[in-house]
């Protein structure tokens, strides 16, 4: 079932990674210096792949849509910036993933998670339809980006966040949100507390 927040939204919404950029309802507990990073991550990823903006997003798992993608154009800064393209695919999935989640679930991110836990995600996220519980973790979300991938190859990284994340299974319902770029494509999925 759509969450609420997708009810008021045309068949393809437009949403812009500037928005990672400025204090937004909808990402409350998101830095906006780390939103910056990753919004010019994410659009350097959509340029090496050959994409011009806007571009279509493919979005399955818990739900099957598309979403438009609008960036602002980048300059050879923010390339040179995100040549280290490992780090450069992390950071531009956290980006999207980021955008796109509390239009999906209704859930954003709002306190990332301390490594060394043994919990094996990467952000908490709270409810948007509840103001009075925001902060309160009630959910998890792990997230990795893949610059080209195959369904079989983005479904094999899928089942490898949803183990990663098994430790945590009864901290939290669990989200997986696997970025591939190439076509681009996320697969979202939740995993239900044990």
């Amino acid at each position: 079932m759509p969450s609420p927040l997708m009810t008021d939204i045309n068949p393809i919404k437009t949403l812009s990674l500037n928005d990672l950029r400025q204090n937004k309802p909808e990402r409350p507990g998101w830095s906006l210096t780390f939103g910056a990073i990753c919004a010019d991550a994410a659009a350097v990823c959509l340029e090496e792949q050959g994409h011009s903006i806007p571009v279509t997003l493919q979005i399955d798992g818990i739900q099957s849509c598309e979403i438009q993608i609008q960036a602002d154009a980048i300059d050879d800064t923010i390339r040179r910036f995100n040549a280290d393209r490992e780090v450069a695919t992390e950071y531009g999935a956290y980006g999207i993933a980021a955008l796109i989640m509390p239009h999906l679930t209704g859930l954003t991110i709002i306190e990332r998670s301390v490594k060394g836990k043994d919990l094996g995600f990467d952000f908490w996220l709270g409810s948007l339809e509840d103001p009075g519980t925001l902060f309160q973790r009630k959910a998890r979300l792990e997230v990795s980006g893949m610059r080209q991938g195959s369904d079989s190859q983005l479904q094999a990284r899928v089942n490898i966040k949803l183990e990663q994340i098994r430790p945590s299974d009864e901290v939290a319902p669990g989200y997986v949100s696997v970025v591939e770029f190439g076509t681009p494509k996320a697969r979202i999925v939740k995993k239900c507390r044990q």
